[in-house]
């Protein structure tokens, strides 16, 4: 397959008009410069190959969202083959290709189920339809394990009756039932036990600091030791001051941390997501949606991590009003953050691809159009709306 006349996202963020061709799954090449006119989905007479004309469009990699927690009804702890599913046909329809899921806190035993399950079904979706068309859903490509190594004080919508101080025996057997799919383990760093969980694990999971009443020495002293991530900054979290930077000043002192962020228009003002991008640059920025199950459906009553939760437009809260996930999805956020927030696209559209997946540890295989990745791509319109869409090679 081969795509003309589109502008093509770039790695360091421009867009530059060129073909974008590839072959078994994968993109195969830079191509030159797109010309000529082909309709859609033509195929060029005696070679069988389709060639699409996105004149007007642009293509930007399929979207890698490194932490939501469900969707359409379902959620990823519900630890069930048809969660799984039905949350990876919702994120591929919206154009994130690629799905990294957080966990709540939960007990070691519901852990296990959930990390079991996400193991076999991921195993599926290596060898289920090689030959015969990919099945419509996105990649599971990791786990974001959000609990239960939180501080109870800055718990947010996680279950205080699980929370508990970082285990690193805990954590490996949940590797093990993984199958080494967690790539992410979230930890409050003033907790007993957290030096030594950051020293020994730093090089086998991406440590992030999370749900923490943690100053900024105790921040600046994790960063040092190895942690590198930081979950939804700003909440759950001590705010940035002037005398007190807590979190989010060590994060930006220490030029290896990636920090998400969730611009969804409730969890952070625009100003401060511009603020935050002149703070850390477009290099450094995971957008994230957070979402939980409501996303996809009408405003309700729903549940996150075995709490009742009350959604009204984007906004899903605790009935004390503590915020609990977002009702929106990564493309929305993208949206949102460009055509409401004032982000440059180039900028927005890294942090939603290749960002996410170089902290990941994923951008050998996704978070780009290069040569030898994932042939994901979205062919959007000037308002950002999906106009195609092709996955693993295949157009959707």
């Amino acid at each position: 397959m081969r795509i003309i006349n589109a502008d093509v996202f770039c790695e360091d963020g421009t867009f530059e008009k060129r073909e974008i061709t590839m072959e078994n799954g994968r993109f195969t090449g830079e191509g030159k410069n797109g010309s000529g006119k082909t309709p859609a989905g033509d195929s060029r007479e005696g070679t069988g190959e389709t060639v699409l004309d996105a004149e007007g469009l642009y293509a930007i990699p399929g979207l890698v969202d490194i932490h939501f927690h469900g969707c359409m009804g379902f959620d990823f702890c519900d630890g069930t083959q048809e969660a799984m599913e039905k949350i990876a046909e919702y994120e591929l329809s919206q154009g994130i290709t690629s799905i990294v899921p957080a966990t709540m806190t939960f007990s070691e035993e519901i852990l296990s189920g959930i990390m079991e399950c996400a193991a076999r079904f991921a195993a599926s979706q290596e060898t289920e339809g090689k030959g015969h068309g990919k099945p419509c859903r996105a990649a599971l490509r990791g786990i974001n394990m959000e609990g239960p190594f939180i501080s109870g004080a800055k718990k947010g919508a996680q279950n205080p009756a699980y929370i508990m101080n970082p285990d690193i025996s805990m954590f490996e057997r949940l590797q093990e039932k993984a199958k080494g799919l967690i790539r992410f383990c979230d930890i409050a760093p003033e907790l007993p036990g957290s030096r030594e969980f950051i020293t020994k694990l730093h090089d086998k999971v991406g440590i992030s600091l999370a749900h923490t009443t943690a100053d900024y020495e105790t921040a600046a002293e994790a960063f040092s030791l190895g942690a590198r991530h930081v979950t939804h900054l700003y909440n759950a979290m001590p705010p940035f001051s002037h005398r007190a930077p807590g979190v989010a000043g060590a994060a930006c002192d220490h030029e290896n941390v990636r920090v998400e962020l969730i611009c969804d228009g409730v969890h952070i003002h625009p100003s401060v997501v511009r603020t935050t991008f002149k703070m850390f640059g477009d290099d450094r920025i995971c957008l994230i949606s957070d979402s939980m199950e409501a996303a996809g459906l009408p405003d309700g009553e729903y549940s996150l991590g075995g709490q009742p939760v009350k959604v009204v437009g984007n906004r899903a809260a605790l009935k004390d009003g503590t915020i609990a996930g977002s009702n929106t999805n990564l493309m929305n956020c993208l949206r949102t953050a460009v055509l409401k927030m004032g982000i440059p696209l180039g900028s927005a559209v890294k942090c939603a691809s290749m960002n996410p997946a170089k902290a990941a540890g994923l951008f050998d295989i996704c978070g780009s159009i290069a040569p030898g990745k994932s042939a994901d791509l979205l062919l959007v319109d000037r308002e950002l709306k999906i106009h195609t869409m092709v996955f693993q090679g295949e157009l959707l």
